[in-house]
C-alpha cells in the first residue's frame, strides 16, 4: 500500500458484489466477480474494463472462482476443462454451480445436487485438477467431477450453513498433517471447522471447535521464525489456516 490510496474502480455491476477472484495465470491480470445481480463479470485489471458478461444463473452469484493454468508438455488436448486457465467456476442462490468459457463466455456445465444456496466454490489443483469443491447452505460439502459433469462425494457432518471450503495443501493422519493430500476443509455456522478425506464420505478427520460462527478461511504459507540465520535465508515455510468468525475475529491455526 504504498500509495494508501484508490487506484482503481470497476464498474458494470447494478447490484451488490458478493465474491471476487484474480486470475492464477497472467499475473493477475483478469479479475472475476459474482453479483447480486445475478452475473459475472471479467474485468481487466490494468484499464479497468469489463471484458465479459456472463449470464445465465437466476439468483445471487454468491462465489467465482477462476481455473488454475496447468501446463501441458505432452501437447495433448484433452478434456481437462477445469485446468487449463480458461474456465471460471460460480456458486449460486439458485442452488447451482456453473463453468463458462472465460473467451466465448459459454456455459460449458452445470451441476446440479445442492438444496440451498451455493456459498463456496474452488476448483481442485494437481492431482485433483478435474475437480470442483462446494459448500452450502443445506450444510453438505460436495465434490465434483467436471469431465463427466457428476457428482463423487458428499460431506455431512455440519449441523448449520456451510460459508467456505478449501482444498487442504496438507494430509492429516492420526491427527497430525503431513504428506500429499486428499483432504479438504470446511468451515459452517455450527461454530466449526471439518476436515475431510475426499476419498470416502465418512466422518471428519478432524474438527476444531470455535465459539462463533466461521465465515471464511484460506491456507497460508507463513515462513518459519528460524534461529539459525543461515536457514533464516533460506525462505522455508509453513502451511497455516487463517480463518474469520461471527465474533469479528480472524485466528491462524496451525
Amino acid at each position: 500500500f504504498k500509495h494508501n490510496k484508490q487506484l482503481q474502480i470497476f464498474n458494470g455491476h447494478t447490484e451488490g458484489v458478493c465474491g471476487i477472484e484474480f486470475s492464477p495465470f497472467g499475473g493477475g491480470k483478469c479479475l472475476c466477480s459474482g453479483s447480486y445481480d445475478n452475473t459475472i463479470r471479467l474485468w481487466d485489471v490494468e484499464t479497468s474494463k469489463s471484458l465479459h458478461v456472463f449470464n445465465g444463473h437466476t439468483g445471487c452469484v454468491r462465489c467465482v472462482d477462476i481455473s488454475p493454468l496447468q501446463s501441458n508438455n505432452n501437447g495433448n488436448k484433452s478434456n481437462n476443462v477445469g485446468g487449463n486457465g480458461y474456465t471460471i467456476c460460480s456458486g449460486s442462490w439458485d442452488e447451482t454451480i456453473r463453468i463458462w468459457d472465460i473467451e466465448t463466455t459459454r456455459q460449458l456445465n452445470v451441476f446440479k445436487g445442492h438444496k440451498d444456496y451455493v456459498n463456496s466454490v474452488r476448483y481442485g489443483s494437481n492431482e485433483l485438477v478435474n475437480t470442483i469443491l462446494s459448500g452450502s447452505r443445506d450444510k453438505s460439502i460436495r465434490l465434483w467431477d467436471i469431465r463427466f459433469s457428476q457428482q463423487i462425494q458428499v460431506f455431512s457432518g455440519h449441523t448449520d450453513y456451510v460459508n467456505a471450503v478449501e482444498y487442504s495443501p496438507l494430509a492429516i493422519k492420526n491427527g497430525e498433517f503431513g504428506g500429499n493430500s486428499n483432504v479438504i476443509c470446511s468451515g459452517s455456522y455450527d461454530n466449526t471447522i471439518r476436515f475431510w478425506d475426499i476419498r470416502s464420505n465418512k466422518s471428519e478427520l478432524l474438527v476444531i471447535k470455535e465459539d462463533n460462527k466461521i465465515t471464511c478461511l484460506k491456507f497460508i504459507g507463513l515462513k518459519k521464525k528460524e534461529k539459525n540465520i543461515k536457514n533464516a535465508k533460506n525462505g522455508t515455510y509453513d502451511i497455516s489456516l487463517c480463518y474469520g468468525s461471527g465474533a469479528g475475529l480472524i485466528r491462524i491455526w496451525g
